[in-house]
């Protein structure tokens, strides 16, 4: 069974991606909730901690009921990315993650995320002084690399390794990729196949199905799949895959009491954690995927994410548990 440093993990663990806007608390609890292994914070920029800006230092928020947890940060600048670990590490996760795979154009004009791509020893610096400066397990995600023509991800895996990270995720697309065209995870396979690779290898990208997350397993033998986007508005993937992965078969889809109970304790959990205004906008990307496949719900769905009151919002949820009550969702599962 994979470990992060001393952390025990099961036979391939599922892990809930670092997503900015959506994987706050009251997201990570439900995911938690259906069987995500280990989960990750949104990605914190370390300028951001060392100002102590408030959209930064909330995303510290981590809580018992989601241990093991990884807090993600980001940035360029050696100093800045210390203090940040020293202020991480005061909040106690069980995991600090560098984020070496944003492809956003934002972070990646400071050299951040995915911008070190292009200056690999830059990356390796970073990262090991990272490793000396805390005893909390460091990981790293990333991706394949900057562009087609410059993929090293297994020298730069095994680099990272040797500088003492204990385990890494990565995306199967370049930065240029974006999030376009198919994820490769055969350069993913290869990282894990080199025989000097001794920490768990986590893949990530396109892992949208239990079958896909089955041939991640089988096909690719990675150590466990992160799973990012398949999880917005669909908590229950988690459970889903492990089913699948379990007995070869699918569960039965949750029904219309359930999505409405997993989208209304959302909102409220985000309401009590940053308040009514932030919870309406960011819980608004979930509601699609909550009430995916449902025939005539546009109305309903258009409230939820124009609404800026949670009041109207929780009526609409209402609404919708009574009109749909009995729909099938046994053909349009999410």
């Amino acid at each position: 069974m994979p470990k992060i440093g001393e952390i025990a993990l099961p036979d391939f663990p599922l892990l809930l991606a670092p997503m900015e806007d959506v994987s706050d608390p009251p997201f990570r609890a439900l995911c938690k909730e259906q069987g995500a292994d280990v989960v990750y914070t949104e990605f914190i920029s370390s300028e951001g901690l060392i100002r102590n800006a408030s959209k930064s230092m909330i995303k510290l928020d981590i809580y018992q009921k989601e241990r093991p947890v990884g807090i993600q940060i980001f940035g360029a600048e050696l100093d800045s990315m210390l203090e940040a670990v020293d202020i991480v590490e005061q909040t106690g996760p069980d995991i600090i993650d560098i984020n070496f795979g944003c492809p956003v154009k934002k972070v990646v004009c400071k050299n951040a995320g995915a911008g070190i791509l292009r200056d690999i020893p830059l990356m390796v610096k970073l990262t090991e002084e990272i490793v000396k400066r805390t005893n909390i397990p460091v990981t790293v995600k990333t991706r394949l690399g900057w562009d087609s023509d410059s993929i090293r991800i297994v020298e730069v895996a095994e680099r990272l390794q040797d500088v003492g990270i204990k385990a890494i995720s990565i995306h199967g697309r370049t930065r240029v990729q974006m999030y376009k065209g198919e994820a490769d995870w055969h350069p993913i396979a290869q990282v894990k196949n080199n025989p000097r690779m001794q920490i768990p290898v986590f893949g990530n990208g396109d892992v949208s199905t239990p079958e896909a997350a089955k041939r991640m397993r089988d096909d690719f033998g990675l150590d466990g799949a992160m799973i990012g986007r398949a999880s917005i508005g669909n908590p229950w993937f988690f459970a889903e895959v492990k089913h699948f992965l379990q007995t070869g078969n699918h569960l039965k889809p949750v029904d219309m009491n359930e999505r409405v109970e997993a989208a209304r304790r959302h909102l409220q959990m985000a309401i009590d954690w940053k308040g009514e205004k932030l919870a309406v906008f960011e819980t608004r990307r979930h509601y699609t995927n909550y009430f995916k496949g449902i025939p005539n719900f546009k109305d309903l769905r258009m409230k939820m994410v124009s609404s800026d009151s949670s009041e109207e919002v929780f009526e609409a949820l209402e609404e919708a548990r009574r009109q749909f009550a009995d729909h099938d969702f046994t053909v349009t599962a999410v």
